[in-house]
Parts: C-alpha cells; structure tokens; sequence
C-alpha cells in the first residue's frame, strides 16, 4: 500500500473535496472523477515540492526554517490576533489578511536575494531581486495587518454584534455548545 505525507494528503483533500468538486464542478462531480483530480493534484504537489527541494539544496536549513517561520506569521498572525482583540473583524478581514500576508511573503522572497542575484542564491545565474532583504517578514506581516484592517473596514456586511459575543462565550467556555441555535 502506498502512503503519502499528511501535509500532502490534506492539501490533496482540499482541494479535491473542497475547491474542486464544490467550487470548480459547483457539487456536480462523480466519485471517479474526484479521486482522478486527487491523483493528479498529488503528483502536481509532488512536482513542485521536488523543485522547490532541488532548488533549496545547499542552503542553510535554519535560514529556510525562518523563511517558512515568515511565511506562516504573515499569513495568520494578523487573523489570530485581530480574532482575539478585535470585535468587529469579520471574515472578509481574515481572508484578505490570511490570502494577501502569505502572497505577499511568497512574492518577496521570490524576489529577494534568497533566489537570485548572488552566489548563494537557489538560481545563482540570475538577477532579478529587487527586494533586498532575505526574510519578508519585516514586510509582509504589517501588509497582512494592514489588509486585515482594510477587508474588515470594507465590508459592507459586518457581522451581528450580538452573535459574535456568543459565540465567543461559547468558544471560550463551553456554554450553550449542547444546544443548536438559529442564525
């Protein structure tokens, strides 16, 4: 029997269970067409994670933790914190700071000198790094905040203050949780 990573089987699940058969084929999908969209959405990750490896060869691996470290604040430390502190964050807000940190960290470091533009880069013959820091994260995290302020600002349909505290009351304690309620 053949086994794949977890990482790699939950981002096969996504996006054959959730992005493909509901939001491609919008819930008109066979079972066989789904496991074949499976399939290749894992040879797909495959692909491009044996790149981003041979690519990554001969670097620092501490350096490429902090870079996967920036990566992953810019794209949730913004909705974490605002969901904690902010009581008007809505989800439009999380999804433009969650979508628009991680773009933003992943552009920057295509673009920086990790990638070209010197002898330790992943493609040393090429030049085209106008950003000139190595980590984004000096940049792309307070972007993520930004854009989560400003989704949140924009929408136009902001959420129902008092369901909003009861549901954190039922999130932080329990209360109510036994018991389904109409929205």
């Amino acid at each position: 029997m053949r086994t794949i990573s977890t990482s790699t089987r939950h981002l096969r699940d996504i996006y054959a269970n959730v992005i493909y058969a509901n939001v491609i084929a919008k819930g008109k999908v066979n079972p066989q067409t789904e496991v074949k969209v499976a399939r290749r959405t894992v040879v797909v990750i495959g692909i491009v994670t044996i790149g981003g490896g041979i690519l990554a060869n001969g670097q620092n691996v501490a350096f490429l933790v902090a870079l996967a470290f920036a990566v992953a604040a810019s794209a949730n430390l913004p909705t974490i914190l605002y969901s904690l502190f902010w009581k008007r964050f809505t989800t439009r807000g999380a999804l433009w700071s969650m979508y628009g940190g991680l773009a933003v960290a992943i552009i920057l470091i295509a673009f920086s000198p990790v990638v070209s533009g010197n002898a330790k880069a992943m493609i040393p013959g090429a030049d085209f790094d106008w950003f000139p820091l190595a980590n984004p994260g000096l940049v792309s995290i307070p972007v993520a905040f930004l854009l989560g302020w400003l989704g949140t600002v924009l929408d136009k349909k902001q959420e129902d203050l008092a369901m909003q505290a009861e549901m954190e009351v039922r999130s932080l304690t329990g209360v109510g949780a036994e018991k389904a309620t109409s929205h």
